[in-house]
């Protein structure tokens, strides 16, 4: 007798999706619960403090997404439309000029003065490689496990490799003037770790990458058009997506030969711990979130007064100053500390999509990275950072709407302490995250059950990549219940009656 579903996705953010999809795509009967009334998560676009206008609820710029292998595969990059700003991100400075990072890489190496032939050497190796290199560094194990029919760019891995390992400020310090040096400072900073900490240079290296590549998109009408066109496909391929369900345990849950996660470790453990190992369960309760995130949405009158006109040719803007001025950020947030001057990453969409806002209005974003759980407020101090580069900006304010870590939190749970990538990326939580073993680490002490959220590899960001490899195990584990090879309660190797009559049982 034969489950009513292969598979149950708990969670319906990028990567949960992702995983459902792949498993449909396979002709598994997939069923997808979500807690919210709609899909995405960090892909959510909600009305706006004022009326007419839109906000991207997390992520608005999805450089990874349009660069991922897995949406690239299956098509969703095709069903949205993208919209891109003239420069992928602009830099200022206290002196009223910008530095930007162009899609054209000559261009941006003219930007950097003396260092330009010091950033071109440190990019070309890679860039030669194309989006093949990031295929290949969104994977479980890069250089080892990889896509099938994919090419392995090795040479370029290793180049990537001998620089990415090092922490941010290795790299910083071969740059002699203060546009580049700030400028991957800035990069880097979006690890959330220490710029004196290893492997925070990937970080940088892989967003220069994406800008050159495939430049920092955003989506026309809000990042959540691309979980609409997951929902889409899934249900094209036969799934189902139920929303107000919300999984606390596994009672919850109605029969299938795999369960897929898209949680935190923590929720994990609530969910499905009975079923864990006790040496897994000490794993799990051992993994580290990052830092979390104070975020605050804006509506003003106008555009942005900015000081250095070319910061409103990018949709994205880093206010930090001197990459001393981000590393002592980053640094202080690490600690558990919260910085007077933090490193603000802002948001303005309308520079590639004008439709979010009515006329005369603009609506934008920023936040900071601040201490895990952090309950203060941090509208002072970004706000300060942002008129520092755009004096008059508070002035123009109509509407704001802030959210504290907790706030992301309550509204969903995975992001715990605020923490939106899903862990903190130091090198012990980099490949065995979050766990050491089993390995892959979409495995669980159970063998059927996976875990496909950012707390696995390759981590934070969209891409859908950890769904996408979640979801290759899990097919692994079905196809071998299907020949009859294995207990599903167990993993062992029984004969097919047997199986046939525990699935019944179950």
């Amino acid at each position: 007798m034969r489950e009513a579903w292969d598979a149950v996705t708990v969670g319906a953010g990028p990567n949960g999706l992702a995983a459902a999809l792949a498993l449909a795509r396979n002709g598994r009967r997939v069923l997808v619960l979500e807690r919210a009334q709609r899909a995405g998560w960090g892909l959510r676009t909600d009305k706006s403090i004022v009326p007419g206008c839109v906000h991207d609820h997390c992520a608005s710029v999805l450089p990874l997404a349009l660069a991922s292998p897995f949406f690239r595969s299956v098509g969703v990059i095709d069903r949205v439309h993208w919209c891109w700003s003239p420069a992928a991100l602009a830099h200022p400075f206290d002196d009223g000029t910008a530095v930007l990072l162009w899609r054209d890489l000559e261009r941006t190496a003219v930007e950097l003065g003396p260092d330009a032939p010091r950033y071109r050497g440190l990019m070309k190796p890679w860039l030669s490689a194309g989006t093949v290199l990031l295929a290949a560094l969104l994977s479980p194990l890069p250089g080892v496990v990889r896509l099938p029919g994919s090419r392995l760019p090795l040479v370029e891995l290793l180049c990537f490799a001998r620089e990415g390992v090092r922490s941010a400020r290795v790299v910083i310090e071969h740059f002699v003037g203060e546009r580049a040096r700030a400028l991957f400072a800035g990069l880097a900073a979006h690890s959330t770790l220490p710029l004196e900490q290893a492997p925070s240079a990937a970080f940088g290296l892989i967003l220069a990458a994406c800008g050159h590549l495939v430049g920092w998109p955003l989506l026309a009408g809000g990042t959540e058009r691309l979980a609409e066109a997951l929902v889409g496909e899934i249900e094209q391929h036969g799934g189902t997506v139920r929303y107000g369900v919300p999984v606390e345990r596994l009672d919850d849950l109605p029969p299938a030969r795999a369960l897929l996660l898209d949680s935190s470790p923590r929720i994990a453990l609530r969910i499905a711990g009975a079923r864990f190992t006790p040496a897994y369960r000490r794993q799990l309760a051992r993994f580290r979130p990052g830092p979390g995130v104070f975020k605050i949405d804006w509506v003003i009158r106008g555009t942005v007064p900015w000081r250095a006109p070319e910061c409103a040719l990018a949709a994205t803007v880093h206010l930090g100053g001197s990459w001393e001025e981000i590393a002592a950020a980053e640094r202080a947030v690490s600690q558990g500390r919260m910085p007077e001057r933090p490193f603000v990453i802002l948001v303005q969409p309308g520079q590639a999509d004008p439709g979010r806002a009515i006329p005369d209005y603009a609506v934008m974003w920023a936040y900071c990275h601040v201490p895990s759980g952090w309950d203060g407020d941090a509208t002072e101090a970004i706000e300060q950072q942002v008129e520092r580069f755009a004096p008059g900006f508070r002035e123009r304010i109509v509407a704001r709407r802030a959210w504290k870590p907790g706030d992301f939190e309550r509204a969903n749970p995975n992001l715990v302490g605020g923490d939106l990538s899903g862990g903190w990326p130091t090198l012990d939580q980099l490949f065995t995250r979050p766990a050491f073993w089993p390995w892959p680490p979409y495995r669980t002490s159970d063998p059927a059950v996976f875990l496909c959220s950012a707390a696995t590899p390759p981590g934070g960001g969209v891409h859908g990549m950890c769904g996408y490899w979640a979801a290759r195990w899990a097919e692994r584990w079905l196809d071998r219940l299907d020949r009859g090879r294995l207990s599903p309660a167990s993993g062992k190797p029984v004969s097919k009656a047997a199986v046939s009559a525990e699935l019944t049982a179950r």
